[in-house]
């Protein structure tokens, strides 16, 4: 009895062993973090529809709270405004240099408490340097810089997986704001 029990002690003392230093083995050959396959960088101008910008706006309020209209963004850090856009996308921060494609989708404003907002929108490229878009979604805390996803992409970006980090570069009251979005995409099926 005492030889087994001498025996049953080894065995284990043997697999603690063994599991201890595999898990030290894969502690020391943890891969190295991911690095971004393509960066990119781009602004996006957004002028919003007030009621007498009707040839300059290039988004509107689609829909409002009670309390609110569709010409002015609604008291209470905009709680239940919902923008439509179609903005154009430039490489520099100059609204009027040449666009590269168009921002295209949505953003709401989600709290009533908290100046926040939910976007959902693509980057439509159509020029020399990028064919295809780039879709991206998530919450928006309107801090100086924020990420959110990538989810998706077609053309020169298909399958595309990764981070846009928002910085707002220039902000004129509730009727214009301009944000520089860098891309860091990890997964792309054809990269250019």
């Amino acid at each position: 009895m005492g030889a087994t029990r001498v025996t049953e002690t080894l065995v284990l003392s043997l697999l603690l062993l063994l599991s201890g230093s595999s898990a030290t083995q894969r502690k020391k050959t943890r891969a190295a973090p991911r690095m971004p396959r393509k960066q990119m960088v781009f602004y996006f101008h957004d002028i919003l529809y007030n009621g007498e910008n009707a040839k300059n706006a290039t988004s509107a309020i689609v829909g409002a709270p009670a309390w609110g209209n569709r010409t002015i963004l609604a008291g209470q850090n905009h709680f239940g405004n919902v923008v439509v856009f179609d903005d154009p996308i430039t490489l520099d921060n100059n609204l009027l240099s040449i666009p590269v494609g168009r921002a295209q989708g949505f953003y709401l404003y989600d709290r009533k408490d908290y100046f926040t907002a939910w976007l959902g929108f693509s980057f439509f490229f159509n020029s020399t340097l990028h064919r295809g878009s780039i879709t991206f979604a998530g919450a928006d805390p309107l801090n100086k810089t924020r990420d959110i996803s990538v989810i998706g992409g077609t053309g020169d970006f298909f399958m595309a997986r990764g981070i846009a980090t928002l910085m707002t570069d220039a902000v004129e009251g509730d009727v214009y704001f301009r944000l520089q979005v860098y891309i860091k995409l990890f997964e792309c099926w054809y990269l250019v």
